[in-house]
């Protein structure tokens, strides 16, 4: 047998106290997908780092093409060695050229100029085999659409003569049409004999492009294998560590009488006229097309955007569209940008939890900080957060467990109505599983759920009645067994036409 294209050997990582990586061993052939699995702070990211020459290792042996490779912390080197890395967050330069963004640190020189023709040539070449064949070399990335700024990084890790390409989630922003797009580049890539670590946290994503899995659990390799010889169960077992006998806990719950109803309701442009009464204890869904009018709605019912019509009334009472107000009325919103929006990256967990409602713990104009700290406590044991102390920063925490600090600021808040905008983008099956759990719980307790996702088998499971959003309206609600998700999308795909259609005839698109 040929030798694999990468190899890992015992590779650990320390970043002070804590072991983010614990002797790791793996092996990517060529012509090879290997899906990197495992939960939220597993070591995932980390380990693609540490290949892709962010991180050093601290101690390991790692063999590329046959040969010792020693990655020193310098991600040029790597990028010279023949790895590429794709990040979730497009590393990309948004002021710069394609060009200029693909040959940033590899320019073709001769004599101290630059050779723009040879240059423009390679660029061009690249592009094309990823499927770019109208873009110019000579666009601003800025412009461009997320998806096509996915393709121009891989373009660039073409030009670099790339063997390995590590993807970190790649399709977490992307919709349906642009995630099949992306596959077939994988797929061409991997004809090309090229190796392809990929991770990932939709299971069934990975049965569509990968060959080979690899799962860690806090920072050790505890399973691999072939993608179509385990099931999905199995997966997520090795990853929790314990045996998981559902992905979608059922936690029974009864709807009761309305809570909120919202009529005529209108953005500054989106949403339009819609009409929502939400029900005590109910989980209701909201499903459409990127760029829909989902987020727009729930931020609108949140006043956070501009209400231009409409009157929201909660237990019978006129709210007024301030945030306060609605505050106070018990709605609490999750944003779906969680980095910039959802957390304050810079201040502790206590403090991300407790800041929306300091006045439990003000006594004389004085902060009782033993108080918050405690509460602080109970309610990221309650959510069962990973971190080593409530005092920790919340940027310090993996994205499932910063997650699960911003459910904890809304429970804090004591939120009736809970507006919850993709609250499992980006988290691992495992912690999906506990945030539905929760979801159940919190409806079981009278407490109201809008959920906001682009998944839609999470959808049909957790929620009882789906409304789909097109072009800003709400043109369709069912109970959620009336429903699949084939109905789903020739809804959202139909009513957007026809909407599109509408605004044309009048003159408004």
């Amino acid at each position: 047998m040929s030798s694999p294209l990468l190899s890992l050997q015992d590779i650990t990582k320390r970043f002070g106290p804590t072991l983010a990586l614990d002797r790791v061993c793996l092996n990517v052939e060529s012509g090879q997908v290997l899906a990197l699995i495992g939960e939220n702070g597993a070591g995932k990211s980390t380990l693609l780092k540490v290949l892709s020459g962010a991180h050093p290792a601290d101690s390991g042996k790692i063999r590329l093409l046959g040969q010792p490779y020693h990655p020193s912390g310098d991600p040029l080197q790597a990028r010279s060695a023949g790895i590429a890395m794709i990040y979730q967050e497009l590393n990309l330069a948004p002021d710069l050229s394609v060009e200029d963004n693909m040959l940033l640190g590899l320019p073709c020189l001769r004599g101290g100029l630059l050779l723009r023709s040879r240059q423009r040539e390679k660029v061009r070449q690249a592009l094309n085999t990823v499927g770019l064949t109208k873009l110019s070399p000579k666009a601003i990335v800025g412009q461009l659409s997320v998806a096509t700024q996915q393709m121009v990084e891989i373009a660039r890790a073409l030009v670099s003569d790339a063997k390995i390409i590590l993807f970190d989630e790649p399709t977490s922003s992307l919709p349906r049409a642009d995630v099949e797009r992306l596959f077939g580049i994988v797929r061409h890539l991997k004809s090309l004999g090229m190796g392809i670590i990929y991770i990932s946290h939709f299971l069934e994503e990975i049965r569509l492009i990968a060959d080979r899995y690899c799962v860690l659990r806090d920072g050790r390799h505890v399973g691999a294998g072939q993608v179509a010889e385990v099931t999905d169960t199995e997966i997520i077992s090795l990853m929790v560590g314990r045996d998981v006998r559902e992905l979608y806990p059922a936690v029974p719950h009864q709807p009761g009488p309305v809570v909120l109803s919202a009529t005529n309701l209108s953005g500054q442009r989106y949403p339009v006229e819609v009409d929502l009464q939400l029900r005590q204890g109910e989980i209701f869904g909201i499903a459409g097309l990127v760029g829909a009018g989902r987020t727009e709605l729930v931020r609108l019912l949140m006043a956070i955007e501009h209400q231009r019509t409409g009157l929201i009334n909660v237990g019978g009472r006129k709210i007024a569209a301030k945030i306060k107000s609605r505050m106070k009325a018990g709605l609490g919103l999750l944003s779906e940008d969680r980095k910039h929006e959802g957390l304050a990256q810079g201040l502790s967990i206590t403090e991300n939890i407790t800041l929306s409602n300091l006045r439990k713990y003000t006594k004389s104009g004085f902060l009782q900080l033993g108080k918050r700290e405690r509460m602080a406590n109970q309610l990221m044991k309650q959510l069962e957060v990973k971190a080593n102390r409530s005092t920790q920063l919340v940027s310090e925490l993996s994205g499932g467990n910063q997650q699960k600090v911003a459910l904890a600021r809304i429970l804090h808040q004591e939120s009736k109505i809970l507006l919850l905008d993709e609250p499992t983008k980006g988290i691992d099956v495992g912690t999906k599983s506990e945030i539905y759990r929760l979801m159940g719980q919190l409806a079981a307790e009278g407490k109201t759920i809008v959920f906001v996702s682009s998944y839609l088998p999470e959808l049909l499971a957790v929620c009882d009645r789906i409304g789909v959003m097109a072009r800003g309206r709400l043109v369709e609600i069912r109970n959620a067994d009336q429903w699949t998700d084939e109905q789903i999308m020739t809804c959202a795909v139909s009513s957007n036409s026809a909407a599109e259609d509408t605004m044309k005839s009048e003159g408004r698109n």
